[in-house]
């Protein structure tokens, strides 16, 4: 796998509101995060482009939602804000794809240059996946770490129960599988980055 010299970052909502396992309950991925806190370090080590997301819920119950110590990232990941020697971005957004949020993702890429995009964060299925899709759909050669994200048990239609696990699963299959992206593990970004 090659990682290009200018391929972007793009850390998807690591905020604390996920940390409340009462709102969201059992999750995957117990490793994540020492996954995105080191490939944010190889990002920053290589002078790579960073993006940091986060998510402003428009829902007043949401842990994730402004105002509430849940909408701010994680301390690894604000500590980390700043530190690289390449070119760092912050984008806000209230809708699962960081190509809707502001600023402008896409625009920003490409006047870096970077026709690349790793994406890591939470969650699996929902904004990593969006995110990835429309990163394929507007036409970035999209990488997902799947061991630098998660997410959470699910239930559908039907009565339909999904574990994080599955849910994972089915969004890295989808993803590959579908095109979208080329689903990989950190050791293998990691190696191909330095």
């Amino acid at each position: 796998m090659d990682i290009a010299e200018n391929a972007a970052l793009v850390v998807v909502d690591v905020q604390k509101g996920f940390d409340e396992p009462g709102f969201w309950g059992s999750r995957n991925n117990l490793g994540a995060d020492d996954n995105i806190a080191s490939l944010i370090d190889v990002w920053q080590g290589t002078g790579r482009p960073v993006v940091f997301v986060r998510h402003d819920s428009g829902k007043p119950e949401s842990p994730l939602r402004p105002g509430h110590e849940g909408n701010d990232l994680k301390p690894y990941v604000e500590e980390r804000r700043g530190k690289g020697a390449g070119a760092e971005l912050f984008v806000t957004k209230t809708v699962n794809s960081a190509f809707y949020g502001t600023p402008d993702l896409d625009a920003w890429l490409r006047a870096e240059g970077a026709g690349q995009i790793v994406i890591v964060g939470i969650q699996t299925n929902m904004c990593v996946e969006t995110t990835a899709r429309m990163g394929g759909n507007l036409g970035y050669d999209v990488v997902v770490a799947y061991d630098a994200t998660y997410t959470f048990d699910l239930e559908g239609p039907f009565g339909w129960r999904r574990s994080a696990d599955e849910v994972a699963q089915a969004s890295a299959v989808s993803l590959h599988g579908g095109g979208f992206a080329r689903v990989v593990t950190t050791g293998e970004v990691v190696d191909a980055a330095k």
